[in-house]
């Protein structure tokens, strides 16, 4: 009886050991992914903050555009405007406004294009008021090294392409790249990628067309205004 007893008390221990260093596992699991989330949310926070000031630099606003937003995905204008044309926007996301001398001058909108080679593209689209793009700047994707990842300002200047385009400019049609018969130049070895994000740009175009006079009377109503020296 007594080896019987000291094998069921050995296995109990053992599976009680096991489901203990199951347990720690698990837990530190999941403080390391809480951590690693929020790192890159943190990322993506300060990618967007470098690049509203690469599509806007400093002199050219006396507000704050980190502070001075209009929430995209708020019930009025999910219900007046379809935010879908920005992709899957997250609740909370919102579109940042430029102002010199109290009037405001360009808008950028946070978009997300699903068509990628890999996930996701995050991009930042600054509109000026008269249509033009003031700039686009891609804050976040997993785009191929040394292909898909001229994208980044910081691997190439392509994405410069975009500044001072519009609906008009070039013509709707011509909106593609050049392997589909339209002006912007693709990669060597690489067409997903920039097909991806002159699609989502045009998109914020058309989105901006619609939307206009709305976003600033909402912006206009909330009266609210961030000096930028508090930066």
């Amino acid at each position: 009886m007594t080896p019987s007893i000291t094998l069921s008390q050995s296995i109990f221990k053992n599976a009680l050991g096991l489901a203990l260093f199951a347990m720690v596992t698990a837990g530190v699991i999941a403080v390391v992914q809480f951590n690693t989330q929020q790192q890159i949310t943190n990322n993506i926070a300060q990618a967007q903050a470098r690049a509203l000031y690469e599509i806007t630099p400093k002199d050219s606003v006396d507000n704050n555009l980190l502070t001075d937003k209009l929430d995209l995905t708020s019930p009025k204008i999910r219900s007046l405007a379809n935010i879908n044309e920005l992709g899957k926007l997250k609740e909370g996301t919102s579109a940042h406004f430029a102002k010199k001398d109290g009037q405001v001058h360009t808008i950028i909108f946070p978009v997300i294009s699903p068509n990628g080679y890999t996930t996701n593209i995050h991009m930042l689209v600054g509109i000026k008021l008269d249509g033009t793009l003031a700039g686009v700047r891609v804050v976040d994707h997993k785009e191929t090294p040394g292909l898909g990842d001229k994208i980044d300002i910081k691997k190439s200047s392509w994405i410069s392409e975009f500044t001072g385009k519009s609906l008009q400019q070039p013509s709707y049609d011509n909106w593609k790249v050049k392997k589909d018969g339209g002006q912007f130049d693709q990669f060597t070895g690489a067409t997903i990628t920039p097909r991806a994000v002159v699609g989502a740009t045009l998109k914020a175009l058309t989105f901006f067309a619609k939307n206009k006079e709305l976003l600033l009377n909402e912006f206009s109503s909330q009266n609210i205004s961030t000096p930028v020296e508090s930066l």
